[in-house]
């Protein structure tokens, strides 16, 4: 899934569009049956920011788009014209350019709602380390660090594998529970994941320690991958040097 710092690169990607006029279309008929084309068509594209793993797209008179990429969306820009194959979900014409969203499934007019149900987001500049370490002792305690760190509404723009590379980093297991580990330790976690993220927004993406790896560079040990929280995302980690051999409960 695109995270928090795939949705940067993908904000600063369309900028050329902002302060456009943009015809809008929406040639996926999922994308269609939105109507989110007759509400923009014609309008003034004034801003486009990434807030956690959502895109917000502002346009004149006070509409905004939310766009959410899941597993397979993925926002392209092109010259104004430009051919393809296949019907985009989204295309955003501009004088000189066209933002092109392929195999976008969130794609919803956002009233205010996502603001109030996101927590902190991970690449503000700074982070909120205070208030993300706030919302991780006010949530359940017994949940483990792993699954905590995914739920957008105590840090935003997180996810699976930038959660793995930050635990490794800073010698964390996935499987403590909340309860078990200091404010330091949660602080240091976040601002592990925190400057991976800036780091990949600046230069791209480096290459992973631990995420669908199978050997440890630190250690030499084995990566153990499994499933974990709601969700059963496959969770990466060095059982013999990510604090305290926590390992999964059976």
């Amino acid at each position: 899934m695109p995270e928090g710092d795939s949705l940067r690169r993908a904000a600063a990607r369309l900028q050329p569009l902002v302060g456009d006029r943009v015809d809008v279309e929406t040639p996926h008929p999922r994308a269609a049956v939105k109507r989110v084309a007759e509400r923009l068509d014609g309008r003034r594209l004034e801003s486009v920011e990434a807030v956690g793993k959502n895109l917000l797209l502002r346009f004149e008179g006070g509409v905004v788009l939310r766009s959410h990429l899941r597993m397979t969306g993925r926002w392209r820009l092109e010259p104004r014209g430009a051919r393809r194959v296949g019907r985009p979900w989204l295309v955003l014409r501009g004088a000189e350019h066209e933002g092109v969203l392929w195999n976008g499934p969130v794609l919803e007019l956002d009233n205010g709602k996502l603001a109030r149900r996101l927590g902190p987001d991970v690449l503000d500049d700074p982070p909120e380390l205070d208030a993300i370490v706030r919302n991780l002792h006010a949530t359940d305690q017994a949940r483990e660090l792993g699954d905590a760190l995914l739920d957008q509404r105590l840090v935003a723009g997180i996810g699976n594998m930038w959660k793995a590379e930050a635990l490794w980093e800073v010698k964390l297991s996935p499987w403590a529970r909340l309860r078990e580990l200091s404010d330091d330790e949660l602080r240091g976690a976040v601002d592990a994941a925190a400057r991976l993220m800036r780091g990949a927004v600046e230069t791209g993406r480096p290459g992973r320690n631990v995420y669908r790896r199978h050997v440890c560079p630190r250690c030499g040990g084995r990566i153990s991958s499994r499933g974990q929280g709601d969700d059963n995302r496959t969770t990466y980690w060095c059982p013999a040097c990510q604090a305290g051999n926590v390992m999964p409960s059976a």
